[in-house]
């Protein structure tokens, strides 16, 4: 008799810890799909962004495929116009109008693309951080434009011809090289163009103050002029003057708004 109903028993505690068992598990899983479904929104809004950044993109490139030519004519001017430059692969000059309408088409397309990325970002942040938000991205475009201006019309008429003529010797600039040194340049002196807005940053987040930036003037003109050397295409003084000039003043800028950021 004994062993007749300790039997029973054990299966029914076995049954009753397996169903135990599958009620925990089945509420820790109901807890983590709810948990995520707030990440799995964030990921499909990001993708839906992306898709949103990509086809104005490709809508803009195409509208660029129509003003590539006259676009490369008028970045060739520096050299002395399309005429000077000389291709020596058979895919070369259609590579260049093919990397010329996508950079034109990316210019188009980047108020697009930076309202996608200002746009995701924006729910998440605090009120304070949407207002510094708002007013650094339309500063950073005018600050990569001027950069871009200054490269165009200072930079590119003194060093092309000084590197076209250097020597005395006759040089035949290829497509492929002439347009990759002149927009890797603009990118480049427009990127340090950003100083400002990154030491307002760096100040805005107790990193750095007004006083020490204008106590290390001195270091500060060393880090420009190693600057200065590594993105002008030449070692010349007066190239490296022309980089150092507008960084002189954007680092004044810096301190002074460093120093409006350390009081407010």
């Amino acid at each position: 008799m004994k062993i007749n109903v300790t039997i029973p028993e054990k299966r029914k505690n076995r049954w009753g810890h397996f169903l135990q068992a599958f009620g925990r598990a089945h509420r820790k899983a109901s807890v983590q799909m709810e948990s995520s479904v707030p990440l799995l929104q964030h990921l499909n809004e990001f993708r839906v962004r992306i898709f949103k950044a990509f086809f104005a993109l490709i809508i803009t490139t195409g509208i660029s495929f129509a003003f590539s030519e006259q676009l490369i004519e008028y970045l060739a001017q520096p050299i002395g116009g399309i005429a000077k430059l000389v291709s020596i692969e058979l895919t070369e000059n259609i590579a260049i109008f093919m990397k010329v309408s996508l950079l034109g088409g990316f210019v188009l397309a980047m108020p697009v693309i930076v309202y996608q990325i200002v746009a995701f970002i924006l729910p998440g942040l605090k009120r304070s951080e949407k207002i510094w938000l708002l007013i650094m991205v339309p500063f950073a475009a005018i600050l990569f434009a001027g950069g871009v201006v200054f490269t165009w019309f200072v930079m590119l008429p003194t060093a092309v011809p000084f590197l076209a003529g250097f020597l005395g010797i006759t040089t035949q600039v290829r497509p492929e090289n002439y347009f990759n040194f002149i927009t890797n340049l603009m990118f480049w002196i427009g990127i340090c163009f950003e100083m400002p807005l990154v030491i307002l940053f760096l100040a805005k987040l107790k990193f750095v103050t007004a006083k020490q930036l204008a106590s290390g003037w001195r270091y500060a003109l060393v880090i420009m002029a190693i600057v200065a050397a590594a993105v002008t295409p030449t070692v010349d003084p007066i190239n490296m003057g022309l980089v150092m000039a507008p960084l002189a003043g954007l680092y004044v800028i810096s301190v002074i708004l460093a120093a409006m950021v350390n009081r407010g």
